[in-house]
Formats: C-alpha cells, sequence, structure tokens
C-alpha cells in the first residue's frame, strides 16, 4: 500500500544524499532521482535544493516528508493490527511524561497487563510535547500526561486531580507546621525541575500570578529526574515542589513530608490522551480503572 515512491522520499530525506538513499534502498542512483523527479511533478513543488553540505529539504518538502513517515506508520499500524485480529496478543505503545514515570502510572499499567491476557504494553518516556506529536503521527497509541486539559486533536480521560506540594525531609526545620508562606519558601534551599518540564511551568506561571519571580528564590539546584530530586530531599539537603502522585509512596511511609503553600492552589489533571479514531474503548477502560484503583492503594 505504501508506494515507492513514497519510501523513496523518506530515504533520500534522511540520507541528505541520492547515492546514500539508492545504496539504502538497494536502487539505482537514477531511479532514486527518477522517484522524486516524478513526486515533484505530481505535487507540482520543489521538494529538495541542492547545496553544498548536501540536499536540504523546501518547506513543501518537509511537509511531504512529514505525511510520508505518517502513512508509513499507519500502514505498519495496520499490518499490527491484522495481526492482532488473527492472534490474541495484542501490544500498545503508551508515551508518558518523566513527572507519569515516577508517580504511580508505570505500576497501574503493569497491573493492567498483567490482568488482560494477551495485552503487552511498550512504555516510551518524553517531554509532553515531544509525546504529543509521536501521538498526532500515530507513533503512539495512547498517552498519559499532566496538566490542564489537551489540544483539540485528541480525545482524552481524566484519570486523577492532582497538586503542587512542598515536599521536604521530616527532619526540616519546617516539617511540623500545616502550612509554608512563601517567604518560608523564599528562604530555603529548592531543588526543583528544569524550567522546560510541565512541573515548573506551572510552578513559576503561579508565582507570576502573584507578580513574584523565580528568581527571588533560592535555587541551588535543577534537576530532570523526580527520583534523583526526592532522594536529595530526603536526606535534607533542599525543599521542592512536586506533583503530590510523584511523592504518594514516601509520603505513606513517612519518608517525606508534604506542605500545602500559601496563596497556591497548583492543581493539575492526569490525563489519558489518544487519537479520536482510537477503537479500544476496552483498553482505555482497563486502564483508567486500574490506574485509579491503583492510587487508591495508597491513599
Amino acid at each position: 500500500m505504501i508506494s515507492t515512491r513514497t519510501k523513496t522520499l523518506i530515504a533520500v530525506a534522511e540520507e541528505r544524499n541520492f547515492t546514500k538513499a539508492a545504496d539504502r534502498l538497494s536502487l539505482t542512483q537514477p531511479a532514486v532521482s527518477h522517484h522524486i523527479s516524478q513526486l515533484e511533478e505530481e505535487l507540482g513543488v520543489t521538494l529538495f535544493i541542492r547545496k553544498k553540505s548536501g540536499l536540504e529539504l523546501t518547506p513543501e518538502g518537509e511537509a511531504a516528508v512529514r505525511c510520508a513517515k505518517r502513512m508509513n506508520v499507519l500502514y505498519n499500524k495496520l499490518r499490527k493490527e491484522l495481526t492482532d485480529i488473527e492472534e490474541l496478543p495484542t501490544k500498545f505503545w503508551v508515551g508518558i511524561t518523566h513527572t507519569a514515570e515516577s508517580n504511580l502510572t508505570t505500576e497501574a499499567l503493569a497491573r493492567c497487563s498483567s490482568a488482560i491476557d494477551g495485552l503487552s504494553i511498550m512504555v516510551f518516556t518524553d517531554t509532553i510535547n515531544n509525546l504529543y506529536k509521536m501521538l498526532e503521527n500515530y507513533e503512539l497509541d495512547l498517552a498519559i500526561v499532566e496538566g490542564t486539559g489537551c489540544p483539540e486533536a485528541f480525545s482524552s480521560l481524566v484519570l486523577n486531580t492532582d497538586f503542587l506540594i512542598s515536599v521536604m525531609s521530616p527532619e526540616n526545620h519546617l516539617a511540623h507546621n500545616a502550612m509554608i508562606t512563601l517567604d518560608e519558601l523564599k528562604r530555603e534551599p529548592l531543588i526543583l525541575r528544569l524550567p522546560s518540564s510541565a512541573t515548573r511551568i506551572q510552578f513559576d506561571s503561579e508565582l507570576r500570578g502573584l507578580n513574584d519571580s523565580p528568581d527571588s528564590y533560592n535555587i541551588i539546584l535543577e534537576v530532570d529526574n523526580i527520583a534523583t530530586i526526592k532522594d536529595l530531599v530526603k536526606k535534607n539537603l533542599g525543599i521542592s515542589v512536586l506533583p503530590e502522585s510523584a511523592c504518594l509512596k514516601e509520603l505513606r511511609k513517612g519518608s517525606l513530608i508534604a506542605l500545602p503553600i500559601e496563596n497556591l492552589s497548583m492543581a493539575r489533571e492526569t490525563r489519558l490522551v489518544y487519537n479520536k479514531d482510537f477503537s479500544r474503548k476496552d483498553v482505555l477502560q482497563a486502564i483508567t480503572a486500574t490506574y485509579r484503583e491503583t492510587v487508591g492503594r495508597y491513599q
């Protein structure tokens, strides 16, 4: 179903060279050049321009390659689904954010996979924007992300409502308080997520909404890995601001203490996001039920 010319377009775009693309496809270089010329004539656009460094995609070429790759992924997905109809095992690619990786999401997916005969889940971790791009290109079946809402191009289910909280060691001098003020938070060494993370973006946005700035806080370390942040906080090396769902196990064990931050209401949702044409509603139901059951074990 995927034409040879489409495969040629993808190969040339990745190799940036007709000869290398020809070797990769086991074709002659003139054949590859002819395929690209045919596509350009059919589409009425120029796909590549020649530069000293190699071939470079035009804006029209970039659009054509995006669509070609999407067609290729959809074709492979069709073949997989047809195989799944004949065979019982079903494999799903689920993308999760780094925050989701640190909360109960992976445990819930493992419980769901083991509870359903033949269900296999492949978990992939990336930033929320990259997950949305992969979902749009059908490289993922589902994504589990945090925030408030999702792009209109997708459908979604709310798995849980979460909050950002300040977390600290039980040995911290503020650990016995009922809450923490922003002035107190400013005086503490902070270990936070990277500025590009959804957690950090939300925290910084809340501060700016109060005419405050992250620059006025004593941020001693910025780390992408939540497990590392929790380990450092447990050692009383600083305080952090994290999603409550990412700390449930530690809070239950008492290895971390959580305090609300005065004047900040940092609610967020954990959502299961998927394309509108996703057909396996039974899998959606199973993941949703298992996720909520798993969260309930730690509350």
